[in-house]
């Protein structure tokens, strides 16, 4: 696993892109000077229904104010900052490409929540986390980049709590098919490694959990996917930009991403899947 590691880091880098995000932001009328986590919203939710999505997984998970939480696969900060300032828990991010890590830094510090975030560099198959140090963790759509689920599962349960839930929303495979690529983690099939549903509930229980809950989000998908490709006409139809989105983060090739993977969700090979896992 470890070959692959260095190229899906660099499919995630974007050069320039904070300020990017920052110039896109102020475009809109949002005052960078005084940004809040709420602002970013719609570009540091790197992930199928952004902040919506977030929030019906972390509505599942209980947790309590000043809850030590992990985020593995931790992106540009967005769910971190979004359950720091929602629920009050201190979250610590983790995430192989560090540039992401030096963004999600620098979008704390200028949404006042440098004090409940911290992100550090690194990967999930190999955490530098002592055993038990957090109450609970999530993953929003990075099992997708990671071969080894088992290996993710008991990395996850070393570093968590007895009775810490594990919250998981990634991008499965439902049936057989083929997928086109480049899909928004993967650029080809050699970084991409979607699962089923099942491999993941083998190895979550191998590694000590049990699962709570599980929903497949197929259908919110899609309607997600229609309602951006929706504001994007309806803002090339009156001539003015399309608003800021995850096409930030995807860079250039970022429609053609979108495309094949509504393909796949449409065509029901592929869906976001939810599952609460806890420990013990």
């Amino acid at each position: 696993m470890a070959t692959v590691e260095p190229g899906i880091a660099r499919h995630y880098d974007i050069l320039g892109l904070e300020q990017r995000i920052l110039a896109a932001l102020a475009d809109t009328g949002v005052e960078i000077a005084n940004l809040r986590a709420s602002d970013l919203k719609a570009v540091d939710e790197f992930h199928i229904g952004g902040v919506a999505a977030t929030r019906e997984l972390i509505d599942q998970m209980g947790l309590k104010p000043a809850a030590a939480l992990l985020d593995i696969g931790s992106g540009i900060g967005g769910p971190a900052r979004f359950v720091a300032n929602s629920v009050g828990a201190d979250v610590t991010g983790i995430d192989l490409t560090q540039s992401y890590v030096d963004i999600a830094t620098s979008l704390s510090k200028r949404t006042g929540l440098a004090g409940k975030t911290r992100f550090v560099q690194g990967s999930a198959l190999d955490m530098p986390f002592k055993n038990a140090s957090f109450d609970a963790a999530v993953i929003l759509h990075v099992g997708m980049n990671l071969a080894d689920k088992a290996k993710l599962m008991s990395e996850t349960a070393r570093v968590l709590k007895p009775g810490g839930v594990f919250a998981v929303y990634d991008v499965m495979r439902l049936k057989a098919g083929a997928l086109t690529y480049p899909l928004p983690w993967a650029t080809d099939e050699a970084m991409s490694f979607v699962a089923a549903p099942d491999d993941y509930r083998s190895a979550a229980t191998a590694a000590g959990f049990s699962v709570t809950a599980e929903r497949p989000r197929g259908a919110f998908a899609i309607e997600f996917f229609a309602t951006v490709r929706a504001q994007m006409a309806a803002a090339q139809a009156e001539g003015r930009k399309p608003p800021p989105g995850v096409g930030l983060v995807m860079g250039e090739n970022a429609r053609t991403k979108i495309a094949n993977l509504t393909a796949a969700l449409e065509g029901g090979i592929l869906a976001p899947v939810e599952l609460i896992l806890r420990l013990g």
